[in-house]
Order: structure tokens, then sequence, then C-alpha cells
């Protein structure tokens, strides 16, 4: 297959919910609510393996084990995932998550590398960030960075998200459906901010599928007031949507 051809199928794959995440890139992912923790982190295994062909790199400050539950690689089978595509690394410390993160960003041969921190960590500054996004940039490696219990912050992100779990859709004979996420576009370079994406996960696919009525249908606008995240957070003094357990 050619390079040409691999990256359209790639592309066509990743946009069939609406959203290109661009590999070599940084992706920031913010928990809407403290509850959506353990959400969030299946949600960045399916972007995460869905989105390519190698082994992603999965690091974890070691604070989420105690809020969040330890990873089960029976579980993340059950949702069509190959557990041994997965690097998993528990950091002791946000410095120690961030540095590895950093080194793994650095290697071509990875697919994706997931950071996932706890609360306000001062490690990840903007100069952290634009790390990761030139070594993203020079690896061509995905980086998608899951933030929980803090508040978004400027940072060198290309796409930054506030992701909310949703309910399922039963299915027949009233069977648990899909898990299904909404996704809220807080900060982009393409005008898109403030846009909505209800998505769900086909385990058949392995992929992120939409729950618009149509694929090609327009995603809702969020209000900027509520329960939904303000369109942009690259301001100083943003608070945070939720009560938070600082940390880190």
């Amino acid at each position: 297959m050619s390079p040409g051809l691999k990256d359209e199928l790639e592309h066509q794959a990743v946009a069939s919910w609406g959203v290109l995440l661009a590999r070599g890139a940084l992706h920031e992912f913010y928990a809407g609510a403290q509850a959506d923790g353990a959400s969030l982190s299946a949600l960045m295994m399916m972007l995460a393996l869905a989105e390519s062909e190698g082994s992603t790199l999965w690091i974890r400050h070691g604070e989420h084990d105690r809020e969040v539950g330890v990873p089960h690689p029976a579980g993340l089978a059950e949702l069509g995932l190959d557990p041994a595509r997965i690097l998993f690394l528990r950091a002791p410390d946000p410095a120690s998550a961030l540095q590895a993160g950093l080194e793994g960003t650095r290697c071509a041969s990875l697919g994706a590398v997931v950071i996932e921190l706890w609360g306000a960590v001062k490690a990840y500054d903007l100069t952290a960030s634009r790390r990761l996004a030139l070594a993203a940039g020079t690896s061509g490696t995905r980086v998608l960075l899951a933030r929980m219990a803090t508040a978004p912050h400027p940072s060198a992100a290309e796409t930054r998200w506030q992701v909310r779990a949703a309910p399922s859709r039963a299915m027949a004979a009233n069977a648990p459906g899909n898990p299904a996420f909404e996704m809220t576009l807080m900060r982009a370079r393409n005008g898109r901010e403030g846009l909505r994406y209800p998505v769900e996960w086909d385990r058949d696919a392995r992929k992120l599928v939409s729950r618009l009525p149509s694929a090609g249908a327009p995603a809702r606008r969020a209000p900027l007031s509520g329960a939904v995240v303000p369109v942009s957070f690259d301001r100083p003094g943003a608070s945070s949507v939720y009560p938070q357990r600082q940390a880190g």
C-alpha cells in the first residue's frame, strides 16, 4: 500500500465521526467531571488504538489508580482493543510521567503516546507542552494527554477537548449498548470551537462513530454558559468547571 493511500484511508477512518486528530501533534482531553475519569481513560485507548497501526505507550501518573481504578487487560479486550499493543507505564509522579511521555513521543515507531495526569500539575506548563508538541511534530507520533480534576490552561496543544460519558443506546432485547461519549471542542485552529460531537464506540469496527442523524450533519454548537465548558481557555484566570481535588 502506498504511503499516500494509507494516509488517505487513515484520514477517512479518523474523520468518520467528524474530526481529524492530526498525527505529529499534541491533543488535550479534559474530563467534564471527576466521575468521567474512567470513561476518559477508555476513550484515550479507543482513540489511540483505532487511529494507528503501531503500539501505544500508555503512561499514567500513579494517582489515577486510586481515583479511577487499575487498567484491566480483559476489560480492554472486551471492548475490542488488543492489550498486546499497549505498553503500560505507571509513573511515580507527574514530572516522571511527562519525561517518559517526551521520550516516547520521540520514538517514530509508536502509533500513539497517551499521558494521563491527575490534578493541577505544575510540571505541565507551556514549556512542557511545547516540548511535547515539537517532539510529536518531528517524529509524527500522535500524543493524547488526558487531564482530570483540573482546569484547562494555555498550552501548545493542537486541539483541546472536554469529554463526558453519555447514555448508551440499548440494543436488541434491551441489551447494553455501545460506550458513548459527548466531546466538546474547546480549542482548535479551524474555527470550530464550541461544537459538540456525540460519538459511540463500535466494537466490531474498532472505531468511534458519530451518533448524529447522518455522518454529514453539522455538530451542535455548545452554549457558552451552564454545564458546558466555555469556548476557549487560552487566557489567565480560567475557572474550573467542577469542584476539584488538587493534587500533583
